[in-house]
């Protein structure tokens, strides 16, 4: 006899096209606009010398300006996204290749957003002849040097640190390698990498000014932007045109963290590895309007045979390991090559520096840009350890505690988002009226840039330790230091490592803005080498601007060498879960 069959219950009570389904498409139609509307504006007519319409600090513009630049933002975000899975995924994974792409990433960090600037403008002009875009993508490039290191320590630090037992799992099931990468690799980084980009966004808004502001073939441009606008006003000294900046980058930061990421965060805690569920999951309310919605369903059934075609193809090109990944050891010519471009590079830039010092600015200028890094130096270790004392505690807090990581989260995000150098005019006059040596003074100035990395890495991290252990420790009465000993510092250990390691790259490149501030004809030098650099870009001193980026890139990779890349072996080899 013939059962009548029913449609699923949640099926007969849900309307076939909700109210949920009507703010999915009106919203991501007005996206598309917004941005085929904006991206256009990238696309006029631009050959040098040509001027491009100044800045004007009229309110109503400002919306716009703010959409060009967090068109930009996205832009280099994704770039950062795909170098880091690629560039991340090499280096942990080619024990020879690590040996020269990380001292080389060491190298990249150190090296400030303006050298960056002077050195690609004209590629990326040439690139687009006769458009805006060469110059939009020179900007675009500027702020992905402000955002991918970041990430980039993550995803590598991540990989280094996989649980050996899922690791051995994903060997001994044979996992093709694009697969191990999509079920075992990329989830297992995702709260990490996650936490890091929403810093790296934030640190991206720290030089949205300097990129926005191009100098090539003896020319000035400034593109259109939040940035630029906030350049403008501190030249015009216009504080009512400053304060409405400031008003207007605050409403960005808050929209882009409801829209972006507080989704991500809730939609990544499934990606944590615990063998019980949390309290209190993050949550989101576009990601559970999402949820309720059926159009993005259908449009992934719809795309779904086409996703695993691809999955499955890839799947065919990448042969599985044989041994756990981080046992990997590269074929023969790959290691040849590898130690081949070493030794070229090592012995090439041995000789074009000895060249450089005797040619260009002789040993004193080199001995004296060297003592400038000492006092750059001093800044940076002290705040890394002021750092390091005030941010980790609430950084635990707030990675146990769900309630307070959605209370705690935006306040955050607002704060590592908002460009600290906006308010370096502010803190000329107060230095000015206080009579605060900037010597100081601008370790203020960069711990406002640097010091988030610190906190949302050990957020990042508390919110990886499993919550079973947890409660293990819970139930074994662990309080205080013993339980800082016993679960917390070895739980947040490698991403502290990790928040440290960027903390010290950024607050090197902050330097370059941080001892060396503006209001209109007001400027205070602290010493140092970051005041080193700005003084010779400000005065297009080639020769001293190789010497005090070449200098700053010693210093960190002398640093990493001697004193992270030790804690990373420590993490690596006994805080990880096993």
């Amino acid at each position: 006899m013939l059962q009548p069959t029913f449609p699923p219950r949640d099926e007969l009570q849900r309307p076939a096209f909700s109210l949920a389904d009507i703010a999915v498409l009106l919203g991501t139609l007005a996206l598309l606009y917004t941005f085929a509307r904006i991206g256009t504006d990238m696309l006029v007519s631009f050959r040098p010398p040509d001027i491009i319409p100044g800045i004007s600090l009229d309110p109503a513009n400002l919306p716009y300006y703010a959409a060009r630049s967090t068109l930009r933002m996205f832009v280099a975000l994704l770039w950062s996204l795909t170098f880091t899975l690629t560039y991340g995924y090499l280096a942990a994974h080619s024990r020879h290749a690590e040996v020269i792409l990380v001292p080389l990433l060491d190298i990249l960090q150190s090296i400030p957003v303006l050298g960056f600037l002077s050195v690609t403008v004209n590629g990326f002009i040439a690139l687009f002849p006769g458009s805006l875009l060469g110059l939009e993508f020179a900007c675009i490039f500027a702020i992905f040097t402000g955002q991918a290191w970041n990430m980039t320590f993550s995803f590598y630090h991540s990989l280094k640190t996989l649980p050996r037992e899922l690791d051995e799992a994903a060997t001994l099931y044979r996992l093709p390698l694009w697969q191990r990468f999509t079920r075992l690799e990329v989830p297992t980084a995702m709260v990490g990498l996650i936490w890091n980009a929403m810093m790296s966004f934030g640190g991206g808004w720290f030089f949205i000014a300097a990129s926005e502001s191009i100098s090539v073939l003896n020319q000035h441009y400034t593109l259109p932007g939040l940035g630029s606008y906030v350049a403008a006003a501190i030249a015009a000294r216009d504080l009512r045109a400053l304060g409405l900046a400031l008003l207007t980058i605050g409403a960005v930061i808050v929209l882009i963290d409801q829209l972006f990421w507080k989704p991500l965060v809730a939609w990544a805690d499934k990606f944590k590895i615990e063998q019980s569920s949390a309290s209190e999951a993050p949550e989101s309310w576009l990601l559970n309007m999402f949820r309720a919605a059926q159009l993005p369903q259908l449009i992934g059934e719809f795309l779904a045979p086409a996703g695993e075609a691809l999955d499955k193809f890839l799947s065919r090109l990448a042969l599985p390991l044989k041994t756990p990944s981080n046992t990997w050891v590269s074929s023969p010519w790959f290691d040849r090559f590898f130690n081949a471009l070493l030794v070229f590079l090592t012995v090439g830039l041995l000789a074009g520096g000895i060249r450089f010092v005797v040619n260009e600015v002789g040993v004193g200028e080199v001995a004296y840009a060297a003592l400038l890094g000492l006092a750059t130096f001093g800044r940076v270790a002290l705040l890394l350890g002021l750092g390091t004392l005030f941010w980790t505690p609430i950084g635990v807090a707030i990675g146990f505690n769900p309630r307070l990581a959605r209370l705690a989260q935006p306040i955050a995000q607002f704060l590592a988002s908002f460009p600290a150098n906006f308010l370096f005019p502010f803190a000329t006059i107060f230095f000015v009226r206080t009579g605060i040596s900037l010597d100081w003074g601008s370790i203020l100035l960069m711990s406002l840039g640097a010091q988030w990395y610190i906190l949302f890495n050990t957020i990042a991290g508390a919110m990886s330790v499993p919550t079973d252990l947890r409660e293990m420790a819970a139930n074994l009465g662990l309080r205080g230091w013993r339980l800082w000993r016993d679960l917390i510092i070895p739980g947040i250990f490698p991403a502290w490592v990790t928040g440290g390691i960027t903390a010290s790259g950024g607050a090197w490149n902050a330097s370059i803005v941080s001892e060396m501030v503006t209001w209109g004809n007001l400027t205070l030098t602290a010493n140092g080498l970051g005041a080193y650099v700005a003084l010779a870009t400000a005065h297009a001193d080639w020769p001293r601007i190789a010497l005090g980026v070449g200098m700053m890139s010693l210093y960190v990779v002398g640093a990493n060498r001697l004193f992270w890349r030790r804690l990373y072996t420590l993490a690596e080899t006994k805080y990880r879960l096993t």
